[in-house]
C-alpha cells in the first residue's frame, strides 16, 4: 500500500483536498481509492454480484462499468471485459511490489480503481480487475432500464 496519498490538487480532477477525501471516503474507501491500497480476495462486496446495472466510483459517482461487461475471472475481485466507455478510466504503468501492472483510474476524480490485465474473455481479451470498495452499484431501475 502506498504510504502517501495521491497528490492534489493537480492530479486530482475533483480538486478535493485529502481532508475532504477522508471525510467523504471510508476508511478502506480511502486507502484504496486514494492510497491504491487492495482489498483482499473474496471479500468485497461485489466479487460475486449478479444484478443487472451499472458500476459507478464511490468516490465521485463516474459511471464505469456495466454489469453486462461483468464476469466471472476466478480472482476473487469483480472483474469486467471493459469499462462503460474508454474516456471513464485512465491507464497507468504500476511498478510496485516488484511487477510490473497497468493501474486503472477513474478519470474525473483520479481514484485507483484496480488493474487491468491482458487475460479476460473475448470480445476484448482484457479483464479489469477492480476492488469493491472503490464502486458503488445503481440497479437497472435506477438507471433508467426498467
Amino acid at each position: 500500500m502506498r504510504e502517501t496519498p495521491m497528490p492534489t490538487p493537480e492530479g486530482n480532477p475533483a480538486g478535493k483536498s485529502d481532508a475532504e477525501w477522508r471525510a467523504h471516503l471510508t476508511p478502506e474507501q480511502y486507502a484504496i481509492c486514494r492510497c491504491s491500497a487492495t482489498e483482499r480476495a473474496f471479500t468485497g462486496k461485489y466479487w460475486d454480484h449478479k444484478a443487472d446495472g451499472v458500476y459507478t466510483c464511490i468516490a465521485c459517482g463516474t459511471p464505469l462499468f456495466l454489469s453486462d461487461a461483468k464476469y466471472d475471472s476466478g480472482s476473487g475481485w469483480p472483474s469486467y471485459f471493459e469499462p462503460v466507455s474508454p474516456s471513464a478510466v485512465t491507464e497507468h504503468v504500476d511498478e510496485s511490489h516488484g511487477m510490473r501492472r497497468v493501474e486503472i483510474r477513474c478519470a474525473s476524480c483520479d481514484s485507483h480503481l484496480g488493474h487491468v490485465f491482458p487475460d479476460g474473455p473475448p470480445p476484448t481479451g482484457l479483464r479489469y480487475c477492480i476492488n469493491s470498495a472503490a464502486l458503488d452499484f445503481h440497479p437497472v431501475a435506477e438507471v433508467g432500464g426498467g
